[in-house]
């Protein structure tokens, strides 16, 4: 993200910056960097907690925020036109997120964690909380459609508010007792879900679309693409490390000392995230959107929103319950496949046509 070239050809891959060549190792370390800190610093999961506005983590936002500002700030909103008048994308995507996706892990939950209800109630939730965060840094990796994938999240978000609390009462009571299963029930208030989105989508959003409105302004888009995007453009992945590690060193305890439960939920996780992923990308590519857009597609239907579901399940069911855990559990694995989708995608490439021979990414 930090280079304007594409990362996946070989003959650029010595001028990629170490923090770009090696993500997968630093994801990788600041992963066992919050477990080990989770589990051995003192208090520290407490303090990292406290932190907090209502149900909303501060550190996790603060991260997720830098994560998002340089990503966003590099999306040209003159384009968002030809992208809200792609209904076959729009279309697509909406019906990956909200028909598709829910059911699909609807099913997994059920399939792999029938005899765990407490963990099949909290993969359910995560399945519900479509992704409105993280997808924008995997698209970007993937050298997606960075307009395609502002527009979708913004859509799928409001989509979020609307739909939220109506879609966990169809799946986790409703539809249960239709097929003579046990049900749940889920209390969730839609003010919530709308904070939650206007912290980490709205105001990321807003400071990229200001950036980039008066960079281009006062200094041109020549200036600022070639000139101020490339120093922005580290700190995505510096808010990603840091949002990694706060994130699993405020639930390392709860996840290293249950280790085989995690097994028990990662198991659905990876598969959902496999054929979401794999199954989006396709009918993008059937329906011929081309490399970018398809990109864009993917990552959107395959990407959870992890604070949400972690803040619903907390709130619903409490800390220490099995829905929490499994919440937690999401990102622990999203953060990883995705990231491994990444190398996937840029692989996928040569199977589209519209795919650029040198693959810049703008």
């Amino acid at each position: 993200m930090s280079t304007a070239t594409d990362r996946s050809a070989p003959a650029v891959v010595p001028r990629l910056s170490n923090l770009d060549r090696y993500l997968p190792v630093w994801i990788g370390l600041a992963m066992v960097a919050g477990l080990l800190a989770g589990r051995w610093v003192p208090g520290i999961a407490d303090a990292l907690d406290a932190v907090r506005i209502g149900s909303l983590s501060v550190p996790i936002a603060l991260g997720l925020l830098v994560m998002m500002y340089p990503v966003l700030a590099k999306v040209r909103y003159d384009e968002f036109g030809h992208v809200a008048r792609d209904r076959r994308t729009m279309v697509l995507s909406l019906v990956l997120n909200w028909l598709v996706g829910p059911a699909v892990m609807f099913a997994l939950a059920w399939l792999f964690l029938q005899d765990l209800p407490e963990y099949r109630t909290g993969l359910i939730v995560v399945g519900l909380a479509r992704c409105i965060a993280m997808v924008i840094i995997w698209n970007d990796l993937a050298c997606g459609d960075r307009e395609a994938a502002a527009v979708l999240v913004a859509v799928n978000s409001v989509f979020q508010v609307l739909a939220f609390g109506a879609l966990g009462w169809f799946y986790l009571d409703l539809l249960p007792r239709w097929l003579g299963l046990s049900s749940a029930g889920l209390e969730v208030s839609p003010w919530e879900i709308a904070g939650s989105v206007l912290v980490f989508l709205g105001v990321p959003l807003a400071a990229g679309y200001l950036t980039r409105r008066v960079g281009e302004r006062r200094r041109g888009r020549d200036w600022y693409e070639d000139r101020f995007l490339p120093r922005l453009g580290p700190w995505a992945l510096y808010g990603l490390l840091f949002t990694v590690v706060v994130l699993f060193a405020l639930q390392g305890d709860a996840i290293t000392s249950r280790p085989l439960d995690v097994g028990r939920i990662a198991v659905p996780l990876v598969v959902y995230f496999a054929v979401m992923w794999a199954g989006s990308m396709l009918l993008a590519h059937r329906i011929g959107l081309g490399y970018p857009r398809s990109t864009s597609v993917a990552f959107t239907a395959a990407g959870n929103n992890f604070e949400l579901a972690i803040a619903v399940t907390i709130a619903v069911y409490g800390v220490s319950s099995g829905q929490a855990l499994a919440g937690v559990v999401g990102p622990l694995i999203e953060v990883p496949v995705l990231v491994g989708l990444v190398y996937v995608s840029l692989w996928s490439r040569r199977f589209f046509p519209d795919a650029r021979p040198s693959g810049a990414a703008r």
